[in-house]
């Protein structure tokens, strides 16, 4: 893939990302990025994506019931977050992993990619 095809995919899972996000929970991340870190697996990191309700949750220090509850939202809607990657890259999830820093406001999810198949040799 050359490096502005991987510039317009990478934004597209990133606007792809901040409408599920603003979907699911209301409110969609201020910022947002999407990167290959190797050739099957992509992470897209979103910031300052909690709810008022989440923001007061935090300031009492229920970071962990926070984390409990968003995650439990981000993994009942895990086939929207893994559809939206293979279609975009048209490859399949092997596994979805998300998480979140709930002092810091920052959520991540890491999508890795089945192997991408090889070409094959043409028969000689």
């Amino acid at each position: 893939m050359q490096d502005q095809d991987h510039q317009s995919v990478r934004a597209e899972l990133s606007r792809e990302m901040v409408r599920l996000y603003k979907e699911q929970f209301g409110r969609g991340p201020t910022k947002a990025r999407t990167d290959f870190a190797g050739p099957d697996l992509v992470i897209c990191t979103l910031e300052h994506t909690l709810t008022p309700a989440e923001k007061s949750l935090a300031a009492l220090g229920e970071h962990q019931r926070l984390r409990d509850t968003r995650l439990y939202f981000q993994y009942a809607t895990e086939e929207q977050f893994r559809g939206i990657v293979e279609r975009v890259l048209g490859r399949e999830i092997r596994a979805f992993v998300s998480g979140m820093d709930t002092k810091e406001d920052v959520s991540l999810e890491a999508f890795y990619l089945e192997p991408a198949e090889e070409p094959s040799a043409a028969a000689g």
